[in-house]
């Protein structure tokens, strides 16, 4: 991955939530303000549009750019979390300007560990986290077998959605949701929602690719 493949990624990260949007919108309505379709929609948005206004080579410094063009535009508590995922991916890879395998998927595991540095929350709280960390898993194996396809980037995202599925019956421990007590066990996360349209998009990234 270069910073071409990055910019073609967070063009497809900003279709999916487009055409996501009015379903995320339902999800957060059940527990949250029902804006989650608006932030994620014009968040990956602008993190795109800042990609493609920019003529950096690092993949790096390119991912930390978009991530703060994201921050700016849907200051929200989602805006921010989706933000320092970006960023702190941009420090990680900070210096790089084609990843290897193993880089590429230390792009997603930076992105998780930006997000729950910034959150506060942890594993099994019912959150993004839950929904991304499996993802994130098959691709670390993966790339340790060689290089991250479409099918490897398929098997991440089909993680993503089981992980986003397997929320109905935890409960939640963050956010308005938790507001619910034991009720919120039996409501899906819109938070592990986005962590399976974020991996959907990179498996349709990487079957474009190919």
């Amino acid at each position: 991955m270069n910073a071409t493949d990055l910019r073609a990624l967070l063009a497809r990260w900003a279709g999916i939530m487009a055409d996501k949007r009015d379903w995320l919108i339902e999800l957060d309505s059940v527990v949250g303000d029902s804006d989650l379709g608006l932030t994620m929609s014009d968040g990956f948005r602008a993190a795109s549009e800042a990609a493609d206004a920019s003529d950096l080579a690092d993949v790096g410094k390119l991912c930390y750019q978009a991530g703060k063009a994201m921050a700016t535009a849907v200051p929200s508590t989602m805006g921010t979390l989706m933000a320092s995922g970006l960023m702190n991916a941009g420090k990680v890879l900070k210096g790089l300007e084609q990843l290897t395998p193993a880089q590429e998927a230390q792009l997603f595991e930076a992105y998780l560990e930006g997000v729950k540095n910034r959150g506060k929350a942890e594993l099994g709280d019912k959150t993004f986290l839950d929904g991304l960390a499996p993802a994130v898993d098959v691709l670390t194996q993966a790339a340790q077998a060689g290089p991250i396809g479409a099918k490897e980037a398929q098997a991440a995202a089909d993680a993503a959605w089981q992980a986003f599925e397997n929320t109905r019956g935890m409960l939640a421990k963050h956010g308005r949701m938790a507001i619910r007590g034991e009720a919120s066990r039996e409501l899906l996360d819109p938070g592990a929602a986005v962590a399976a349209l974020l991996m959907k998009g990179y498996a349709e990234y990487k079957a474009d690719s190919e």
